[in-house]
C-alpha cells in the first residue's frame, strides 16, 4: 500500500509537528543530529505522548495547541534524549525496570557525556533558555509503572504494553491495534544503527526483542524514534531473518560491531 507523505500541520523554529492521521502526530527535533520523534495519540477522554524529546526546548509549547484533553507520557525508556520534556507533564509512566532510573539518574553514563551529546551537531536555532553546561537529565517520581501486556486505555483507542529490552532494561513498545501502528522507540528505526553496546544494554535482549516485535500480528506502519518517520511493516520480515542470520553466525554479543540488514543496523 502506497503511503501518502505526512502533512506538517506546525513548523516551528525547533519542533515539526507532522500530522499521521486525525488523532495522531509525530513533534519531531530535527535541528538535532539525533533526529529524535515523539508522539500524541489522541483518544476520546485522554491523550498519551510517548516520549518527550530532547528538552532542548518545551514540547508542552507544542503539544497545548495539539490537543485540550489530559496528557499521559508514556516513556519507551530513560534516555535523555526522549525524557527532555517530562518535566513539564503532571501524569508520567515508565516500566518498571527503569523507574529508579528517572528517579536516581541513568545508570553508568555521566552528565558531561549526556551534555556533550545533547549539544552537538546543531542545526536550528536554540531557545536562549537552552544553557548547554547547565543541562541536566529529568529527574522524578514516575505517576505508575508500566508491564509488559499493560493495555492503555484512552477512550475508544487502546494502547499494548511490550517490555522490549536490549537498547535499556526497561526499554518498551507500544501497539495501536485500531490503527496497525507500532511505535518501537529505540528498538528499530532506519539509517542509524540501532545499538546495545553501552554497558547498560544487551545484545541478547535486544535480538529476543526485535523477534518479539517482528511476530505482532495486524502492524501497519512502524514508527520508530529517529530518522525516518513511518516504516513499512514488510520492514519485520527482514527483522525476522536478521535475528536468525546474527544467531546463526554467533554476533550476537558485545564487540561484534555494525551489523547491516535491508532497512535497518544494528550494533553490538
Amino acid at each position: 500500500m502506497e503511503h501518502k507523505p505526512y502533512q506538517v500541520v506546525i513548523d516551528d523554529v525547533w519542533f515539526t509537528v507532522s500530522k499521521l492521521d486525525d488523532t495522531t502526530f509525530a513533534i519531531s527535533e530535527y535541528g538535532h543530529w539525533e533526529k529524535v520523534h515523539s508522539f500524541l495519540l489522541i483518544g476520546d477522554e485522554r491523550a498519551a505522548l510517548i516520549d518527550t524529546g530532547l528538552g532542548i526546548d518545551n514540547m508542552k509549547r507544542m503539544t497545548d495547541q495539539l490537543t485540550d484533553l489530559p496528557i499521559m507520557v508514556l516513556t519507551t525508556h530513560v534516555h535523555a534524549d526522549h525524557i527532555g520534556s517530562h518535566g513539564q507533564y503532571e501524569d508520567i509512566y515508565v516500566h518498571e525496570a527503569e523507574e529508579d532510573w528517572l528517579v536516581s539518574g541513568i545508570k553508568k553514563l555521566s552528565v558531561e557525556q549526556i551534555r556533550k551529546d545533547i549539544s552537538r551537531d546543531i542545526t536550528r536555532p536554540v531557545p536562549a533558555s537552552f544553557d548547554p553546561a547547565a543541562y541536566t537529565p529529568y529527574q522524578g517520581q514516575p505517576t505508575g509503572l508500566l508491564r509488559d501486556g499493560d493495555i492503555i486505555e484512552l477512550g475508544g483507542r487502546n494502547l499494548v504494553i511490550y517490555h522490549t529490552p536490549g537498547h535499556s532494561p526497561g526499554h518498551i513498545a507500544l501497539f495501536d491495534p485500531s490503527r496497525g501502528y507500532l511505535f518501537t522507540g529505540d528498538l528499530l528505526y532506519d539509517e542509524t544503527p540501532v545499538y546495545a553496546f553501552y554497558p547498560t544494554t544487551s545484545p541478547e535482549d535486544l535480538v529476543n526483542s526485535l523477534e518479539r516485535i517482528a511476530d505482532i500480528d495486524g502492524v501497519k506502519r512502524i514508527y520508530g524514534a529517529h530518522n525516518t518517520i513511518g516504516l513499512d511493516p514488510v520492514l519485520l520480515d527482514e527483522v525476522r531473518a536478521a535475528v536468525q542470520a546474527l544467531r546463526k553466525q554467533d554476533l550476537v554479543r558485545f564487540g561484534t560491531g555494525i551489523h547491516r540488514f535491508d532497512g535497518f543496523s544494528v550494533q553490538f
